[in-house]
């Protein structure tokens, strides 16, 4: 992956209060999952390792592998009984085919892959290292032709209320800026 457009992993992103809020938010959506944590063997992040990977480990009882390769291009190897992939999907060229790999990798009939993007916001709010962002309908769209079925979805915010008092742009983030989080099985 081009390392222009890669989320740099470094101590500004880390003290970013928005990541602790996602982080705690994403954790509560995995509790609600059916998938039992106890039967797990390893598991894959996609990205780089950050600390939520050791929570990862932590919550689901086992190992979490990392990738290294070019999401975009290259193909996964392994076998897992859950994938995550927060926050990666809105920087690939080509998220299709990281989920079709994802898919290939899945072992097991109750085997997970745990989704998380921004939801699609207008041009002047975007991101300027992401290249898909989604509303739900195309992020269930993409998930049903990578071979997807959707088991649960949720949405929440990672911003403290003051934030979005604090400017125009922060004002407009108060309405569109949102993260959108799936649970998803092999159809």
């Amino acid at each position: 992956m081009d390392s222009g457009c890669r989320t740099i992993i470094d101590e500004a992103y880390l003290n970013d209060l928005a990541h602790g809020v996602r982080w705690r938010k994403t954790l509560e959506f995995l509790a609600g999952s059916s998938l039992s944590a106890g039967s797990l063997v390893s598991g894959l992040d996609l990205g780089d390792r950050t600390p939520f990977t050791a929570l990862l480990e932590k919550h689901f009882g086992c190992p979490f592998e990392n990738t290294t390769v070019d999401l975009d291009l290259e193909p996964l190897s392994g076998s897992f009984g859950v994938v995550t992939a927060f926050e990666v999907l809105e920087h690939l060229y080509n998220p299709l085919h990281a989920l079709l790999e994802v898919k290939r990798l899945l072992a097991g009939n109750d085997a997970r892959l745990f989704v998380s993007m921004p939801l699609w916001k207008p041009a002047v709010l975007a991101s300027p290292d992401h290249f898909h962002e989604m509303t739900h309908r195309s992020a269930c769209s993409l998930f049903l032709r990578a071979g997807f079925s959707v088991l649960r979805n949720a949405e929440f915010r990672i911003r403290h209320p003051l934030f979005y008092l604090t400017g125009v742009k922060p004002l407009l983030r108060a309405w569109y800026e949102k993260v959108q989080i799936y649970e998803l099985a092999v159809r």
